[in-house]
């Protein structure tokens, strides 16, 4: 399953934050992944304008670089890790292709290389989008309108400890302004995490230890159905898709738990679960009077999942622990806006609405810990409104964005069929934004600009709900969190083959998981997130330059948080080095080599281990006038990348150990026929509140 990304990633000085915040996976694993960006020295085709990276794909080496991901990944401040898209020092990125928005990463796996013509990277989204939006990724492809019938595939084989592979088809018929598309896709992944935990705290005056070794497999089989329509004329277009994703995942993990005095205890977990996608989306856009232009977006989503699961002790008397999960979304969401020229420059101004419910049952079958974990319901619903304006205007060097969202929230939440009045409220809130550019000659540009924003937590750590972990520990989220203000200051700038990004952003009320004493009868020790205030400041330093059929990039950054929690301060620094090489051959040959590392340092209430070294390689062949594309890749060479952590909360010190499954070895044959430009011009109507779903 998707999960939100609430991280922050540093490689090549890269740290990501993700609306620092943390993130955490079951079995006491908190989850900070620390990936590379990928720089070319394809510096000259990449241009700032205002606070937008504008990097040109048609005519660069990149052309032949396979699919979009494959492109995307050699881009200054982005980075593609397990073929998830993140921007370097932004959170909740939005993708656009052609102007309509992603809703599933086969797009990207779909688009080959050759039909990109540029990348352009907002760094400072303005009004228009959610006041959350960190950063927009808009690709524009080549003008493409082959009637008839196109279509592409592709297959993916990779092999970490276990085996993965991804099959892609997609089709679809084009006759003048009508089209229509299908495409179908399935994804097995098998995972395999080892590693052990020890909490070492005070209880009562005397120190104690408490800790668990892990072997967790993870298997996953996903697919994914999308069939639709588009009329594109000269002034009016529409179209509607619809897209379902069933999902079945097993989850096994063998390994033991144990506490000082005690004998250790052998443990078996098992997690079942099943969910299932349903999203329907529609579009209208009008231009009108020859100067006006019309849009709207309609989406509507409905999802429902299940989960099973059962700690059992398989040589002692301890009875086993068993749980049912059920939990069911849906969304109903409009967008309207109208743009047009205003004072000699573009302004946009709209409304947008949406409609969120989401439910929980929750069923503990042992009566033993029910006394502490509870079977129980939840219900949650919230009405949201939001007005925007935006207006930009580019006059000689000088480029100026300004633009306000004003955003209402309804929050409405009930435990047991009844309303939580501590819980429930009504929020307003105008976020403003402002950037303004300068274009020092056509190699070196300058951006500065500010702007706030609203981060509200996802559904899953509202519930509050409690889950088992072992004896002496428990998971759980927190009904209590408030939603998160971000004040964001940004420098940008490009001086011929160097590219400097500096962030400073204060945050309050941002959630940081922390692990304490739970009050029980029995020891026990609770992982759950709270809310507290974090500053932090990010600088990175870029170079890239063209040596013949030599790119190579180098990436030097650097994170820093201010953080104090219950008289601990979390601050010590991250420094990290990236550097990538590209190498384009005859005969459509790409080879590209990386190396990055980090140090050791804090996020949030994390502090993560050094990794002084990791490598990636990948070499890739287009064959048959470029239809057929093949490569092979190798991440993590070595196998030296550390996912080791420690958190120090509220007196309890954990030191978490663990290996993913980094290294791997990666083969993909993709085919493209008669590949055909969609017209397809539909946005999302809510993109956050999906996301928090």
């Amino acid at each position: 399953m998707k999960k939100r990304t609430m991280m922050l990633l540093v490689a090549a000085f890269p740290i990501t934050v993700t609306s620092m915040a943390q993130n955490v996976q079951p079995a006491d694993s908190v989850a900070r992944q620390l990936p590379e960006v990928v720089i070319t020295s394809e510096m000259p085709v990449t241009r700032l304008e205002g606070s937008t990276l504008v990097s040109t794909i048609a005519g660069s080496v990149l052309r032949d670089a396979g699919n979009a991901l494959d492109v995307l990944a050699q881009l200054p401040m982005i980075t593609v890790n397990d073929k998830s898209v993140e921007i370097t020092g932004r959170s909740n990125v939005k993708i656009f292709i052609d102007g309509r928005p992603l809703h599933d990463e086969d797009e990207l796996r779909q688009l080959r290389s050759e039909d990109m013509k540029r990348v352009e990277l907002l760094m400072a989204p303005g009004a228009l989008y959610e006041s959350n939006v960190g950063a927009v990724l808009k690709i524009v492809t080549k003008k493409r309108f082959i009637k008839g019938l196109s279509a592409t595939a592709e297959a993916e084989a990779e092999r970490k400890r276990r085996w993965s592979g991804v099959e892609h088809v997609a089709t679809g018929y084009h006759s003048g302004a009508e089209e229509v598309f299908l495409s179908l896709s399935f994804n097995h992944s098998a995972n395999l995490i080892k590693g052990s935990t020890v909490n070492s705290f005070l209880h009562e005056g005397n120190p104690v230890r408490i800790g668990s070794t892990q072997n967790n497999g993870h298997t996953t089989n996903v697919c994914t159905a999308k069939a639709g329509f588009n009329h594109s004329g000269k002034t009016l277009s529409f179209g509607a898709y619809y897209r379902i994703n069933p999902e079945h995942g097993n989850q096994a993990n063998d390994g033991t738990e144990w506490m000082d005095g005690e004998n250790d205890e052998d443990r078996h977990i098992n997690r079942r679960t099943s969910a299932v996608n349903h999203l329907v989306s529609a579009y209208f856009d009008n231009t009108f009077g020859g100067k006006y232009h019309l849009h709207f977006d309609g989406n509507f989503k409905r999802s429902s999942s299940s989960s099973d699961v059962c700690t059992a002790y398989p040589h002692s008397v301890t009875a086993a622990v068993g749980s049912s999960e059920n939990r069911r979304n849906t969304l109903w969401a409009g967008r309207l806006y109208v743009d047009f020229a205003l004072f000699k420059g573009s302004f946009t101004a709209g409304a947008q609405s949406s409609y969120t419910h989401s439910a929980l049952d929750y069923e503990m079958l042992n009566a033993e810990i029910a006394q502490y974990i509870p079977s129980y319901t939840s219900d949650a619903r919230q009405t949201a409104a939001a007005l925007f304006a935006q207006w930009s205007r580019t006059a000689g060097r000088l480029s100026l964005s300004v633009g306000a969202r004003y955003e209402f929230a309804d929050y409405i939440f009930c435990k047991n069929g009844i309303r939580d009045n501590g819980i429930s409220r009504r929020d307003n809130v105008v976020t403003p934004d402002i950037s303004l550019g300068y274009r020092i000659n056509n190699c070196s540009q300058i951006s500065l600009g500010y702007k706030t924003s609203t981060v509200k937590p996802p559904y899953s750590q509202l519930t509050g709900s409690l889950n088992y972990v072992g004896c002496h520990e428990v998971e759980g989220g927190n009904t209590g969190l408030r939603d998160e203000r971000m004040h964001h200051i940004f420098l940008s700038g490009t001086f011929y083959d160097f590219m400097l990004q500096a962030d400073f952003i204060r945050s309050t009320d941002t959630y940081a998981f922390v692990k304490q004493l739970h009050p029980q009868k029995n020891l026990m020790l609770m992982l759950h997130p709270v809310n507290t205030d974090v500053s932090a400041f990010s600088l990175y330093l870029m170079w890239g330059k063209t040596v013949k059929r030599w790119k190579p990039g180098v990436t030097l950054g650097m994170y820093r948080q201010w953080l104090d929690m219950a008289g601990t301060r979390y601050g010590k620094p991250i420094l990290s080095y990236y550097a990538d090489n590209a190498v384009s051959l005859p005969h459509n040959f790409l080879i590209t080599a990386s190396v990055s590392g980090q140090t050791r340092g804090d996020m949030h209430t994390n502090r993560f281990g050094s990794t002084a070294f990791t490598m990636n390689v990948a070499v890739s062949k287009q064959f048959m006038k470029k239809s057929l594309t093949v490569k092979l890749s190798a991440t993590d060479v070595f196998n030296t990348a550390c996912h080791d952590w420690t958190m120090n909360t509220f007196g309890v010190f954990v030191d978490k150990k663990q290996t993913y499954d980094r290294r791997s070895i990666l083969l993909s044959v993709s085919y493209s026929f008669r590949p055909h430009k969609s017209k397809y011009k539909g946005e999302a109507a809510a993109e956050d509140e999906m996301k928090r779903l």
